[in-house]
């Protein structure tokens, strides 16, 4: 195409937008001349950094993605073969850590039976020596409430007798009083 050719073709593509710049759009008022040449110089640049771009720049950055997705696949592999390593060592542990609790709960096993067995003999040593306290204990303490009850017994005699003797202001009958606080001690034993 010729250049006059381009340049109708242009203005008649844009003749409604010059339409509209005449109504107060001057940046878009083609009969001013500059901006004639501010178009013309717009589609230079454009075109000059589309070659600028096609022929250095995207070239570029085309190697920079073929090199990043090699890494990258390079470093997927590498990964993959981290994790197979990484699941085999994991496995290993476990396998480890079962054998390593089997032999701990073994070990736990037999001292907690030489433990039981330690306690059950103190236990019946303790019980032993407990049974032979208690009965020297029931000993003693029957041997004091004996005490207390003779005590306990002439006490009460004789604190009947003042009794009956203020009330009655006559001597007590000690048979009677005898037989009486017997029969209270006797009761409140049974009681």
């Amino acid at each position: 195409m010729s250049r006059s050719l381009r340049a109708a073709l242009l203005l008649s593509l844009l003749s409604p937008v010059a339409a509209m710049a005449a109504d107060g759009m001057p940046q878009l008022d083609f009969a001013n001349p500059l901006t004639k040449a501010q178009i013309v110089w717009g589609a230079i640049i454009f075109f000059a950094l589309y070659l600028l771009l096609r022929t250095w720049a995207l070239p570029q950055v085309q190697s920079v993605l073929v090199e990043r997705e090699q890494r990258i696949a390079g470093d997927l592999d590498a990964a993959r073969g981290a994790q197979q390593r990484a699941d085999a060592a994991v496995a290993e542990l476990t396998a480890a850590t079962a054998n390593a609790r089997a032999e701990a709960q073994s070990a736990i096993n037999a001292a907690a039976d030489q433990a039981k067995q330690a306690a059950a003999a103190q236990t019946a040593e303790l019980n032993a020596r407990l049974e032979a306290q208690l009965a020297a204990a029931e000993g003693s303490i029957n041997a004091a409430r004996g005490a207390a009850m003779a005590a306990l017994q002439q006490v009460a005699r004789d604190t009947a007798e003042t009794m009956v003797t203020r009330l009655t202001g006559a001597p007590a009958d000690i048979s009677a009083v005898d037989r009486a606080v017997g029969a209270a001690l006797a009761a409140r034993a049974a009681g």
